[in-house]
Protein backbone atom coordinates (compact mmCIF):
# COMPACT_ATOMS: atom_id res chain seq x y z
CA UNK A 1 0.00 0.00 0.00
CA UNK A 2 3.22 2.21 -0.22
CA UNK A 3 2.88 5.29 -2.88
CA UNK A 4 3.34 3.94 -6.44
CA UNK A 5 6.68 4.40 -8.07
CA UNK A 6 7.66 7.05 -11.14
CA UNK A 7 8.15 5.40 -14.46
CA UNK A 8 10.69 6.89 -16.73
CA UNK A 9 10.44 10.47 -18.38
CA UNK A 10 8.75 11.21 -21.46
CA UNK A 11 5.87 11.89 -23.30
CA UNK A 12 2.13 11.64 -21.24
CA UNK A 13 -0.09 9.08 -21.90
CA UNK A 14 -3.12 9.98 -20.49
CA UNK A 15 -5.19 6.89 -20.09
CA UNK A 16 -8.41 6.41 -17.56
CA UNK A 17 -11.71 6.61 -17.58
CA UNK A 18 -12.14 9.36 -20.22
CA UNK A 19 -11.20 6.13 -22.46
CA UNK A 20 -8.09 6.66 -25.08
CA UNK A 21 -6.85 9.81 -25.37
CA UNK A 22 -4.26 12.00 -26.52
CA UNK A 23 -1.13 11.88 -25.11
CA UNK A 24 0.23 14.84 -23.06
CA UNK A 25 3.42 16.50 -23.24
CA UNK A 26 5.18 19.06 -21.20
CA UNK A 27 6.38 22.72 -21.14
CA UNK A 28 8.39 23.53 -25.06
CA UNK A 29 7.69 19.74 -26.02
CA UNK A 30 7.16 19.59 -29.35
CA UNK A 31 4.18 17.46 -30.54
CA UNK A 32 6.25 13.68 -30.44
CA UNK A 33 5.97 11.68 -33.66
CA UNK A 34 2.77 9.71 -34.15
CA UNK A 35 1.05 10.56 -31.35
CA UNK A 36 -1.96 12.57 -33.06
CA UNK A 37 -4.40 14.30 -31.18
CA UNK A 38 -7.46 12.12 -29.80
CA UNK A 39 -9.87 14.82 -28.36
CA UNK A 40 -11.95 13.67 -25.27
CA UNK A 41 -16.10 13.47 -25.23
CA UNK A 42 -17.24 17.25 -24.42
CA UNK A 43 -19.75 15.91 -21.28
CA UNK A 44 -18.00 16.29 -17.71
CA UNK A 45 -14.48 17.61 -20.06
CA UNK A 46 -12.56 18.52 -16.76
CA UNK A 47 -13.68 15.42 -14.80
CA UNK A 48 -12.49 13.02 -17.10
CA UNK A 49 -9.37 15.10 -18.24
CA UNK A 50 -8.46 15.24 -14.17
CA UNK A 51 -9.79 11.83 -14.16
CA UNK A 52 -6.61 10.77 -17.49
CA UNK A 53 -4.12 13.51 -14.85
CA UNK A 54 -4.50 11.06 -12.38
CA UNK A 55 -3.98 7.92 -14.06
CA UNK A 56 -0.80 9.61 -15.62
CA UNK A 57 0.44 10.89 -12.11
CA UNK A 58 0.11 6.76 -10.62
CA UNK A 59 1.54 5.68 -13.68
CA UNK A 60 4.36 7.44 -13.37
CA UNK A 61 3.87 9.31 -17.29
CA UNK A 62 3.45 12.81 -15.75
CA UNK A 63 7.32 12.83 -14.11
CA UNK A 64 7.65 14.33 -10.75
CA UNK A 65 9.88 17.34 -11.11
CA UNK A 66 8.97 18.13 -14.71
CA UNK A 67 6.53 21.37 -15.66
CA UNK A 68 3.56 21.00 -17.95
CA UNK A 69 1.83 23.55 -19.75
CA UNK A 70 -2.02 23.91 -19.95
CA UNK A 71 -1.89 24.70 -23.66
CA UNK A 72 0.14 22.01 -24.49
CA UNK A 73 -1.86 19.39 -22.45
CA UNK A 74 -5.06 21.10 -23.69
CA UNK A 75 -3.83 20.35 -27.32
CA UNK A 76 -3.28 16.70 -26.89
CA UNK A 77 -6.29 16.37 -25.32
CA UNK A 78 -8.52 18.48 -28.19
CA UNK A 79 -10.00 21.01 -25.50
CA UNK A 80 -9.55 24.22 -24.58
CA UNK A 81 -6.82 25.28 -22.20
CA UNK A 82 -9.77 26.18 -19.83
CA UNK A 83 -10.59 22.84 -18.22
CA UNK A 84 -7.28 21.26 -17.98
CA UNK A 85 -6.11 24.44 -16.03
CA UNK A 86 -8.54 23.59 -13.89
CA UNK A 87 -7.88 20.10 -13.38
CA UNK A 88 -4.40 20.76 -12.70
CA UNK A 89 -5.76 23.24 -10.10
CA UNK A 90 -7.45 20.67 -8.74
CA UNK A 91 -4.62 18.42 -8.64
CA UNK A 92 -2.35 21.67 -7.17
CA UNK A 93 -4.98 21.47 -4.13
CA UNK A 94 -4.63 17.77 -3.58
CA UNK A 95 -0.76 18.28 -3.70
CA UNK A 96 0.16 16.38 -6.63
CA UNK A 97 1.26 19.66 -8.72
CA UNK A 98 2.38 23.09 -7.88
CA UNK A 99 1.62 25.99 -9.80
CA UNK A 100 4.72 27.52 -11.40
CA UNK A 101 3.96 31.04 -12.46
CA UNK A 102 4.00 32.00 -16.71
CA UNK A 103 5.05 28.20 -17.16
CA UNK A 104 2.19 25.80 -16.07
CA UNK A 105 2.47 23.26 -13.16
CA UNK A 106 5.57 21.20 -11.74
CA UNK A 107 4.60 17.37 -10.72
CA UNK A 108 5.28 17.37 -6.95
CA UNK A 109 8.27 15.54 -6.06
CA UNK A 110 7.17 13.15 -3.53
CA UNK A 111 9.28 11.70 -0.75
CA UNK A 112 10.27 8.38 1.29
CA UNK A 113 9.01 10.52 4.60
CA UNK A 114 5.78 11.76 3.02
CA UNK A 115 4.98 8.39 2.00
CA UNK A 116 5.52 7.15 5.76
CA UNK A 117 3.44 10.01 7.32
CA UNK A 118 0.26 9.07 4.63
CA UNK A 119 0.36 5.35 5.52
CA UNK A 120 0.36 6.04 9.23
CA UNK A 121 -2.81 8.57 8.69
CA UNK A 122 -4.50 6.07 6.45
CA UNK A 123 -3.81 2.99 9.30
CA UNK A 124 -5.10 5.53 11.97
CA UNK A 125 -8.74 5.66 10.43
CA UNK A 126 -8.64 2.50 8.38
CA UNK A 127 -7.10 -0.40 10.63
CA UNK A 128 -9.94 0.44 13.46
CA UNK A 129 -12.72 0.54 10.58
CA UNK A 130 -12.06 -2.49 9.15
CA UNK A 131 -11.46 -4.67 12.72
CA UNK A 132 -14.75 -3.77 13.92
CA UNK A 133 -16.15 -4.43 10.41
CA UNK A 134 -15.18 -7.74 10.73
CA UNK A 135 -17.02 -8.25 13.76
CA UNK A 136 -20.01 -7.42 12.47
CA UNK A 137 -20.76 -7.66 8.51
CA UNK A 138 -22.09 -11.21 7.65
CA UNK A 139 -19.71 -13.06 5.14
CA UNK A 140 -22.42 -12.69 2.60
CA UNK A 141 -21.62 -9.73 2.34
CA UNK A 142 -18.12 -9.64 2.24
CA UNK A 143 -18.14 -12.40 -0.32
CA UNK A 144 -19.88 -9.79 -2.67
CA UNK A 145 -16.31 -8.17 -2.72
CA UNK A 146 -14.87 -11.16 -5.01
CA UNK A 147 -14.70 -9.38 -8.31
CA UNK A 148 -12.55 -6.26 -6.72
CA UNK A 149 -10.35 -8.24 -5.65
CA UNK A 150 -9.71 -10.31 -8.34
CA UNK A 151 -9.34 -7.10 -10.68
CA UNK A 152 -6.52 -6.21 -8.74
CA UNK A 153 -5.56 -9.91 -9.52
CA UNK A 154 -5.99 -9.30 -13.25
CA UNK A 155 -4.52 -5.92 -13.04
CA UNK A 156 -1.28 -6.86 -11.34
CA UNK A 157 -0.71 -10.24 -13.15
CA UNK A 158 -0.55 -7.46 -16.34
CA UNK A 159 2.16 -5.65 -14.77
CA UNK A 160 -0.29 -2.73 -15.14
CA UNK A 161 0.19 -0.83 -12.55
CA UNK A 162 -2.56 2.40 -13.79
CA UNK A 163 -5.28 -0.27 -13.35
CA UNK A 164 -4.01 -1.73 -10.38
CA UNK A 165 -4.49 1.80 -8.92
CA UNK A 166 -8.24 2.25 -9.41
CA UNK A 167 -8.55 -1.63 -8.44
CA UNK A 168 -6.52 -1.16 -5.12
CA UNK A 169 -9.36 2.20 -4.51
CA UNK A 170 -12.31 0.54 -5.42
CA UNK A 171 -11.45 -2.26 -3.57
CA UNK A 172 -10.47 -0.12 -0.24
CA UNK A 173 -13.90 1.60 -1.12
CA UNK A 174 -16.07 -1.06 -1.37
CA UNK A 175 -14.63 -2.57 2.24
CA UNK A 176 -15.04 1.01 3.81
CA UNK A 177 -18.32 1.89 2.28
CA UNK A 178 -20.01 -1.05 4.77
CA UNK A 179 -19.21 1.15 7.37
CA UNK A 180 -21.82 3.42 5.87
CA UNK A 181 -19.91 6.77 6.06
CA UNK A 182 -20.08 9.09 3.33
CA UNK A 183 -17.34 11.26 5.08
CA UNK A 184 -14.98 8.22 6.44
CA UNK A 185 -15.09 7.28 2.78
CA UNK A 186 -14.31 10.84 0.39
CA UNK A 187 -11.11 10.97 3.48
CA UNK A 188 -9.64 7.75 3.31
CA UNK A 189 -10.11 7.67 -0.61
CA UNK A 190 -8.65 10.77 -1.04
CA UNK A 191 -5.42 9.59 1.16
CA UNK A 192 -5.30 6.75 -0.81
CA UNK A 193 -5.06 8.41 -4.02
CA UNK A 194 -2.32 10.49 -2.76
CA UNK A 195 0.01 7.54 -1.41
CA UNK A 196 -0.52 6.11 -5.11
CA UNK A 197 1.73 9.04 -6.48
CA UNK A 198 5.06 8.28 -7.77
CA UNK A 199 8.22 8.95 -5.62
CA UNK A 200 10.88 11.51 -6.32
CA UNK A 201 13.16 9.36 -8.07
CA UNK A 202 11.95 6.26 -7.26
CA UNK A 203 12.29 3.00 -9.59
CA UNK A 204 9.30 1.33 -11.38
CA UNK A 205 7.39 -0.64 -8.77
CA UNK A 206 8.28 -4.72 -9.78
CA UNK A 207 5.39 -6.74 -11.45
CA UNK A 208 6.12 -9.70 -8.35
CA UNK A 209 5.61 -6.58 -5.71
CA UNK A 210 2.14 -5.86 -7.86
CA UNK A 211 1.35 -9.54 -7.95
CA UNK A 212 2.32 -10.36 -3.82
CA UNK A 213 0.10 -7.13 -3.17
CA UNK A 214 -3.43 -8.37 -4.90
CA UNK A 215 -2.39 -11.80 -3.11
CA UNK A 216 -2.63 -10.01 0.28
CA UNK A 217 -5.84 -8.47 -0.89
CA UNK A 218 -7.57 -12.10 -1.41
CA UNK A 219 -6.22 -13.33 1.43
CA UNK A 220 -7.54 -10.02 3.60
CA UNK A 221 -10.95 -11.29 1.95
CA UNK A 222 -10.90 -14.90 2.16
CA UNK A 223 -10.39 -14.18 5.59
CA UNK A 224 -13.15 -11.23 6.39
CA UNK A 225 -15.48 -14.30 4.95
CA UNK A 226 -14.39 -16.89 6.81
CA UNK A 227 -14.46 -14.63 9.93
CA UNK A 228 -10.94 -15.40 11.06
CA UNK A 229 -10.80 -12.72 13.30
CA UNK A 230 -6.77 -12.76 14.44
CA UNK A 231 -5.73 -13.39 10.64
CA UNK A 232 -7.72 -10.45 9.69
CA UNK A 233 -6.14 -8.32 12.67
CA UNK A 234 -2.55 -9.80 11.08
CA UNK A 235 -3.28 -8.87 7.73
CA UNK A 236 -4.90 -5.77 8.09
CA UNK A 237 -2.27 -4.44 10.71
CA UNK A 238 0.16 -4.87 8.00
CA UNK A 239 -1.88 -3.83 5.46
CA UNK A 240 0.04 -0.31 5.38
CA UNK A 241 3.27 -1.15 6.25
CA UNK A 242 4.97 -1.99 3.20
CA UNK A 243 2.82 -3.23 0.38
CA UNK A 244 1.20 -1.38 -2.76
CA UNK A 245 -2.23 -1.17 -1.58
Amino acid sequence: MSAGSAGSAGSVRAAGSVGSVGSVGSVGDVPAPGLAPRPVQRHSVRGQILQALRTALVGGELVPGEVYSAPVLAERFGVSATPVREAMQQLATEGAVEVVPNRGFRVAERTPRELAELAEVRALIEVPVMLRLARTVPAARWAELRPLAEATGAAAARGDRARYAEADRAFHRAALSLAGNEQLLAVADDLHRRSQWPLTSAPATRHADLVADAAEHTALLDALIAQDLNVVQSLVREHFTGSEG
